[in-house]
């Protein structure tokens, strides 16, 4: 089973995203390295696709659950000692189904069949703490705050005193996950919030204030022969107690105004400190980092290759692919600092590195890999290869 599930990883982090290419990879002499086999014995060979189609097709919920029990305690030990405080991104992504996957639905918002999977990222370090395959339809509330429980639990079990942000766009701004987040210690939210009538009442003055500084800017830039400004902001805020709240929460607006209409957001928060506009600008607009992170994992590690008919199966595929961009994103942190590939995605890492030819010789004591004479990433290998000896090996964080 290790040895199945490192192959895996090790594929679709070099850019192999379908099971069917481990056929002509089971040979591949790094491949092997990679599963500490032999590279050069043909009787080590690497698994071919079926086995890892009877994998994906007797994987049951208890062994999903590990699996993602797995990457949030990979998560945790990342971290060598407790951190004074962490963002939680949360997000869902829609991935296109085009044939008869279980519990493949039509989203009216998406405007296809799809599934619709939850991704937890590290609002700072960009770092994947979870992810879950789900249905195609929109999430309610109460599941949202199930997943919260168990995950919070689970991290307030090892940082007691880490200050948790939990951060995401408006739907989650549901009583339920409010309610589950308000009963933990040193945790808060900030959602984006839905514009309805009341909250546009509430917004009225400001949206005035916002338009009559926008003309007064426009006048200005026309008397100095300027382009006139494309928009104007003001920043306000307010308490709101929706029908369905236990309680009132803080609600912050940006009123803006452009040349075409007016474009008033709002946001809900527990948090007391934060100005207006810090809030919006700096700490909730900050959470569209989350979402370049899950295009990495979609077009780079091709978790959307969720083509098998049952769904347990799309499951396990979407887990490997988060594996990957866990492995990745070690790599980015603790390898490619201070070397060409420090900002690289996966998808440029794989072109730079995973299509090299190289001859490996193996001796009693060591194995070779000779590189072409005129390989034109030489030097990056060899620094890599330095800062790669140089790691220590990971230690679980038990705090």
């Amino acid at each position: 089973m290790r040895d199945l599930l490192a192959q895996r990883i090790d594929q679709l982090a070099s850019g192999y995203a379908d099971a069917n290419d481990a056929n002509h990879l089971r040979h591949d002499p790094v491949f092997k390295l990679g599963v500490e086999r032999s590279p050069l014995d043909p009787a080590h060979a690497l698994a071919s696709a079926p086995p890892f189609s009877r994998l994906e097709h007797h994987i049951d919920r208890k062994d999903l659950y590990r699996l993602t029990h797995a990457l949030v305690d990979h998560f945790i030990a990342s971290y060598a000692e407790p951190p004074a405080a962490i963002v939680l991104d949360l997000d869902h992504s829609d991935d296109p189904t085009y044939g008869q996957q279980e519990f493949a639905f039509y989203n009216h918002h998406y405007q296809n069949h799809c599934y619709l999977p939850l991704f937890i990222f590290a609002g700072t370090s960009h770092a994947l703490v979870m992810a879950s395959l789900r249905p195609g339809t929109r999430p309610p509330g109460a599941e949202n705050a199930r997943i919260l429980v168990r995950l919070l639990s689970y991290l307030r079990r090892h940082w007691p005193y880490t200050h948790i942000l939990v951060r995401g766009d408006s739907h989650f701004a549901t009583p339920e996950v409010m309610e589950v987040i308000a009963s933990y210690r040193w945790t808060d939210f900030v959602f984006g919030l839905a514009g309805h009538a009341v909250l546009l009442r509430q917004a009225a003055a400001t949206l005035q204030e916002a338009r009559r500084l926008h003309r007064h800017r426009v006048a200005l830039a026309h008397a100095h022969g300027q382009a006139p400004p494309t928009s104007s902001r003001l920043y306000d805020e307010f308490v709101s107690a929706a029908g369905s709240w236990a309680q009132p929460w803080r609600v912050v607006l940006k009123a803006e105004v452009m040349q075409a209409d007016d474009n008033p957001r709002f946001g809900v928060t527990s948090l007391a400190a934060p100005t207006p506009q810090m809030l919006y600008e700096d700490l909730y607009c900050a959470r569209g980092h989350g979402e370049n992170a899950i295009k990495t994992v979609k077009h780079d590690l091709h978790s959307d290759r969720t083509s098998a008919t049952p769904f347990l199966a799309n499951a396990m595929r979407l887990l490997c692919a988060c594996a990957a961009y866990v492995l990745h994103h070690a790599l980015r942190t603790h390898t490619w600092q201070h070397t060409a590939l420090a900002q690289a995605q996966p998808s440029t890492v794989i072109v730079t590195l995973c299509t090299i030819a190289a001859q490996i010789k193996q001796y009693k004591d060591r194995m070779l890999l000779h590189l072409p004479t005129s390989c034109p990433v030489k030097a990056l290998l060899q620094r890599v290869t330095t800062l790669l000896c140089a790691v220590p090996e990971p230690v679980c964080n038990t705090s």
